[in-house]
């Protein structure tokens, strides 16, 4: 978890493209977090701040 979105995006990013599958930047208490898309479920309690793929 940061505290610094710019660095957050860019592992996020960099994430995406080394696994090579969609991952979802997304806070929670103020904090940012990076997961792989298909690990997140509805019922977890994420804002959702954006998702990369690797293909775009």
């Amino acid at each position: 978890m940061s505290h610094d979105l710019s660095l957050a995006q860019s592992y996020a990013f960099q994430l995406s493209r080394d696994l090579m599958v969609p991952v979802t930047l997304f806070t929670v208490d103020g904090e940012y977090g990076v997961l792989p898309s298909d690990e997140i479920d509805n019922d977890d309690d994420l804002e959702i701040v954006h998702e990369y793929t690797p293909w775009h």
